[in-house]
């Protein structure tokens, strides 16, 4: 059986994208829509594309193309065409030509309504109870390009240099504003076949002419769309549920081109814990919000990859690769996932507790800086062992859920806190006994070598004492003398971490209390 899957796999024509706008930070629910597309790829072989959207020009956000690839490869998606991404706003005369072509074949038409006339039939369709939907005043009118563009001779001739929007601005003679819209067929039904819902059904006469090429030039999302996943060769078009609505008009496009449309699969929306469309107001949304909140890209790979899919057997951890070999459109769910951000900080402890130090410690670096991670020696770039932090990552991985936690509880590593001499005191013995003791504890302690100081040593040497006058009165005085506080690792572990100077240190500091 797996011989004939691996047989598949080379053989797949699979080919799905990702196609976000650069518009700021990849968002949680951007990196998941990346995430499936990225398993169902994989897991049959075949290639993960991105794409980036960049026509809406309004809304660009510098350096965020570069910023959306760094995430994706912080996350663990390798893209299949690494340096060759198709970027829309470089394509404007394709699109331009394209809706040409849908304009000779009367599939087109061009519009040339105020936004105050859409606007007012749009009012006016809405008191008499009707969707607000272009009237159509246009649909008819039989307008040609050369009139309201005269730049352009005939119909094939190439766009004006830069966007048409442009050229209206600089007050071209005879250039008017305008845009080209899609006849939309007035009547009947249109069926969607959607991989996770299945048929979809739509009523025609309720579907807008949609816009294709606005006025500045570039093309919409629709237009664009459909033209570049036709010359991407994508067989699997993967996508939040938001873009079910559209698809009609998208498989109406294929057919007026006379194409063959891809296999579509839209998944369901994420929610807040509320049931409501997870935002910003939730809490952190961009992927990279949540690296620096401490959280590791294997648990948030983990996570997001159980938002609205499950395996086939019931399992919470599952690494990238083991998504991948499970992962089927079969298993994904329909109705909206819920965001649980209890689930994904106990996925990050257990990913955290795993984790090599040595990565643990670049990613904390990432948070508190190089200098904080490098103190009492060592660094994180150069490879050199930090042996005072290499421990305390070590003895601290099973008490966070995030790694932000990592200086809260670890402080009093690097400072003492001040804390009342009472609290040194064991149950119900007396100050003078716990000094005692600390005296006993502390001889032992200077006979060991520094050479020899470690958690084992300091076992072997301190526990005899320790049963000899009691476990509680010998230890407890000794991990408060030590940590300041009624809670923390045990003395050993603190011990070991701190060594043999500083830790007679805090001793004589707490006998002198």
């Amino acid at each position: 059986m797996n011989f004939l899957k691996n047989i598949f796999r080379k053989r797949s024509k699979v080919v799905v994208r990702f196609a976000p706008s650069p518009t700021g930070e990849l968002h949680i629910g951007g990196s998941r829509t990346a995430l499936f597309n990225y398993l169902f790829a994989r897991h049959n072989g075949g290639k993960f594309l991105l794409r980036i959207e960049d026509t809406d020009r309004e809304r660009l956000v510098p350096g965020s193309i570069e910023r959306i690839k760094t995430a994706l490869k912080w996350l663990g998606m390798e893209l299949d065409n690494e340096g060759k991404v198709m970027i829309q706003s470089e394509r404007v005369d394709i699109y331009k030509k394209r809706a040409i072509e849908l304009l000779e074949k009367k599939e087109a038409y061009i519009c040339v309504c105020s936004k105050e006339k859409l606007t007012a039939d749009q009012e006016e369709q809405m008191k008499m109870g009707r969707p607000p939907m272009y009237s159509g005043h246009c649909r008819e009118a039989g307008i040609k390009i050369s009139e309201v563009d005269p730049v352009r001779n005939h119909a094939r001739a190439s766009a004006p240099e830069g966007p048409l929007g442009q050229a209206i601005s600089n007050g071209v003679e005879g250039i008017k504003p305008y845009v080209i819209r899609m006849k939309m067929p007035k009547s009947g039904k249109i069926i969607v076949r959607d991989l996770i819902r299945g048929d979809v059904e739509f009523d025609q006469s309720l579907i807008d002419d949609q816009v294709l090429l606005k006025s500045d030039g570039y093309p919409t999302y629709h237009l664009a769309n459909v033209i570049d996943d036709r010359e991407m060769k994508i067989s699997h078009v993967i996508r939040a549920e938001e873009w079910l609505p559209s698809t009609p008009k998208h498989l109406i496009l294929y057919k007026m081109f006379g194409w063959e449309a891809p296999k579509f699969a839209h998944l369901p929306m994420i929610l807040a814990p509320d049931k409501s469309k997870l935002s910003k107001r939730h809490g952190a949304t961009g992927v990279f919000e949540y690296k620096q909140l401490g959280y590791l890209p294997e648990a948030i790979i983990n996570f997001i990859g159980l938002l609205g899919w499950h395996p086939k057997e019931d399992k919470d951890i599952l690494n990238l690769n083991e998504l991948i070999n499970e992962f089927s459109l079969e298993r994904v769910q329909k109705g909206g996932a819920i965001f649980d951000v209890k689930k994904l900080n106990w996925l990050n402890s257990e990913y955290i507790k795993k984790a090599p130090v040595s990565e643990l410690k670049k990613s904390l670096a990432d948070i508190f800086g190089h200098d904080f991670i490098s103190a009492k020696g060592g660094s994180v770039s150069d490879g050199k062992n930090n042996d005072f932090m290499d421990k305390l990552i070590d003895l601290s991985r099973d008490r966070m859920e995030k790694l932000t936690d990592f200086k809260e509880i670890n402080e009093f590593f690097f400072n003492l806190p001040n804390y009342e001499k009472q609290l040194l005191v064991w149950k119900k013995s007396s100050l003078e006994q716990a000094v005692q003791n600390l005296k006993s504890v502390l001889e032992k302690i200077l006979e060991i070598n520094e050479s020899d100081f470690n958690k084992a040593k300091l076992e072997s040497v301190l526990m005899p004492l320790a049963n000899e006058i009691g476990r509680g009165e010998a230890l407890w005085p000794l991990r408060v003398s030590l940590s300041g506080k009624d809670k923390s690792p045990g003395p050993f572990d603190i011990m070991d971490v701190l060594g043999k100077k500083e830790t007679i240190r805090r001793i004589e500091i707490a006998i002198k209390k």
